[in-house]
């Protein structure tokens, strides 16, 4: 069957956000709020097995604990507060353009518009989080829809996000491709039964991805940084570049 959309996670496959992105706002918010603890590299890295910001706080809190009590009472007040903060943060890191696009994001995007495909962003990102990032860094790229934060009750690794997308646009599972970077996000789309093409990250390379139909180090760009197979993708045309006419012809003919 024709390939119809292609569809994007945000964090880790458009920009490297994880580790120089959310978990230094992360930090920031903590100091502000009183806070004396930050979240390390490698302990975020942990972190990330739990989807969203104000699922990952909660967590830690009944876990290991902020360093002084929080009344139960007062909790999910806190959390939410502590989300919004963080996410102003992240916004204004976002719109700094100190996190530059992951190599060849915005060459893939051009190529399945210009092939007349839909393309969209299905994130567990805060949705001003991703109101940024496709307002400011991906202005000039048209976006069929955006699915973001709360708009779905249950995060990834579950398929919620992406049977939403579906619904929304009309379209079969096999009729899409998705972009993601982790065993959540792989795990979330192959429940739904989409084609998988996962790009890796420092946060994700040792991940067990093996559900991805292809596995590449990054889509990688002509003139600049090219990727690496590492899984899957027997008899795809591929040179370090990942071209939509290939992917597409890959899973769709």
């Amino acid at each position: 069957m024709a390939i119809q959309a292609i569809l994007f996670d945000q964090d880790g496959v458009i920009i490297d956000t994880e580790r120089d992105g959310h978990r230094v706002s992360f930090n920031l918010t903590f100091k502000e709020f009183g806070y004396d603890f930050e979240w390390g590299v490698e302990e975020y890295h942990e972190l990330l097995q739990i989807a969203g910001g104000k699922e990952r706080m909660k967590h830690y809190l009944h876990t290991k604990g902020f360093g002084k009590p929080v009344e139960p009472a007062e909790e999910d007040d806190l959390i939410k507060a502590m989300h919004k903060r963080k996410t102003a943060l992240f916004v204004e890191l976002i719109a700094s353009g100190k996190l530059p696009l992951r190599p060849g994001v915005k060459r893939f995007m051009q190529e399945a518009i210009a092939a007349g495909l839909k393309i969209g962003i299905c994130t567990t990102s805060n949705e001003e989080a991703a109101k940024a990032l496709t307002t400011q860094v991906l202005k000039d790229i048209r976006l069929d829809i955006v699915l973001a934060g709360d708009i779905v009750k249950k995060k990834k690794p579950d398929p919620e996000i992406y049977n939403l997308a579906l619904a929304k646009l009309g379209l079969k599972p096999t009729e899409c491709i998705v972009i993601e970077d982790s065993r959540n996000g792989v795990l979330a789309a192959k429940a739904a039964q989409m084609h998988v093409v996962a790009t890796t990250n420092p946060y994700t390379e040792k991940e067990d991805l093996h559900e991805a139909d292809i596995v590449v180090t990054c889509l990688g760009d002509p003139d600049g940084e090219r990727g690496q197979l590492k899984q899957g993708g027997a008899g795809l045309r591929y040179d370090g570049v990942l071209r939509v006419r290939d992917v597409v012809e890959y899973f769709g003919g």
